[in-house]
């Protein structure tokens, strides 16, 4: 079965961390949280070679000197076409005594949000910053929601320039906006057409966001909520229960072919939470609950990079007449459940890599069903010793232009 050693692990975190006695602490807690698929602490330390109890003092001392954070800031590629952004909800419903855990959107529940910037890579998604903020922190800090986004946006700000934001239907609030537009950064934000947003046209007028099923429409120079401007583009392709509406700062045509290429962040956290239960992180503390957050996002990444390369390997790659790069619709995941198919079988006697490698274009319903997580984790993949250096080589190649911000990330 396909597995990463404590040692390849290190040449990816050798990129992460400048100390060397904490490249080699990261090594070994993100390879045993790729096999304890869990972000809490005596999970992790089970899967550590040596005793569980000081491997527990170890994940703790690695904690109180390194900055994972830091270390993911790394993984913010300056080249990609566009940032992501998206919240998701982290229910802790016994932690009563934990300082960082309010209540979450429906009042009752309890648990705080991340909020998970990232950039695109093949139909997923790398992240390489988050902010996490509940009703508690919220209201210990005098903050706001608005101001907790604002202060992610900041951070990317600094990181990216000018790159377009882009947001789904929560981010749809002037305030947020407006901050946007303070500071010089473009966005793409999903419209929530179900809740009747208002628009006013240059006369002033209300202008109603309609669409039939097969149209596509066009609207310039609107005032979103009577304060921002905005350019707004709308389709309704066939087949599809509701039409697509975004606004943007951008020419309308290109906002909405930019939201087409929006590799799911939520697919990112359905892996996230499904294949290494991060919604178990259970750390007392906030900051030693970013840092293990931090950590499991790197996890997260390095399974993902080598899973997309062993999913090449054992399904093939398929380019597209030309060699283009393939489109959303040609490399979309099909909505299947991937526990309920027979196991996957490598290809037979493939002795070398694919041409395309992690640059490949892939095609085929057994290739879109997997994410390479999925494949790297729950998968018994078998190839040889050989082949799978050759692999991991050329996914190092890729860390490594990806850390050092000269490698194209592929949409």
């Amino acid at each position: 079965m396909v597995s990463l050693s404590e040692a390849q692990v290190k040449r990816f975190t050798d990129y992460l961390f400048d100390r060397e006695d904490l490249s080699s602490k990261a090594a070994r807690i993100l390879r045993a949280i790729l096999e304890a698929r869990s972000p809490r602490l005596s999970e992790v330390a089970q899967r550590m070679p040596g005793n569980p109890e000081a491997n527990y003092k170890t994940i703790q001392r690695f904690l109180a000197e390194a900055d994972p954070k830091r270390a993911l800031w790394r993984l913010c590629h300056k080249e990609a076409p566009f940032v992501l952004m998206d919240v998701t909800e982290m229910p802790r419903l016994q932690a009563r005594r934990t300082e960082y855990v309010g209540r979450l959107q429906d009042g009752k529940r309890r648990g705080f949000w991340l909020l998970v910037l990232a950039t695109p890579y093949r139909g997923r998604a790398i992240p390489f910053s988050f902010v996490t903020y509940s009703s508690q922190t919220i209201r210990q800090s005098g903050s706001s929601r608005n101001l907790e986004h604002r202060r992610a946006l900041g951070e990317v700000r600094a990181l990216v320039g000018e790159k377009p934001v882009v947001m789904d239907r929560e981010f749809s609030y002037g305030g947020l906006l407006e901050a946007l537009q303070e500071a010089g950064m473009h966005f793409v934000v999903r419209l929530n057409a179900s809740r009747h947003p208002t628009f006013t046209g240059k006369d002033g007028e209300k202008v109603t966001l309609t669409i039939r099923p097969g149209e596509r429409k066009v609207y310039r120079e609107l005032a979103y909520l009577g304060k921002v401007r905005v350019n707004v583009a709308g389709e309704w392709r066939k087949g599809l229960e509701e039409p697509l509406w975004v606004m943007t700062d951008l020419e309308p045509e290109k906002g909405l072919a930019i939201y087409r290429q929006r590799m799911k962040v939520e697919e990112c956290f359905k892996d996230l939470k499904s294949l290494l239960s991060l919604g178990k992180v259970m750390n007392k503390k906030q900051e030693n609950m970013e840092k293990m957050v931090a950590m499991v996002l790197l996890a997260y990444v390095l399974g993902l990079l080598v899973g997309e390369e062993v999913r090449d390997q054992v399904y093939g790659p398929v380019f597209q007449e030309g060699g283009s790069s393939c489109t959303e619709e040609a490399c979309s995941q099909e909505e299947l459940d991937p526990e309920a198919l027979p196991p996957a079988e490598p290809m037979a006697n493939k002795e070398d890599l694919p041409s395309g490698g992690l640059h490949s274009c892939p095609q085929g319903k057994r290739w879109g069903l997997y994410s390479g997580l999925f494949v790297l984790l729950k998968q018994k993949i078998r190839m040889s010793a050989q082949v799978f250096r050759k692999l991991l080589h050329r996914v190092l190649e890729f860390f490594q232009r990806l850390v050092f911000g000269n490698v194209r990330t592929h949409v």
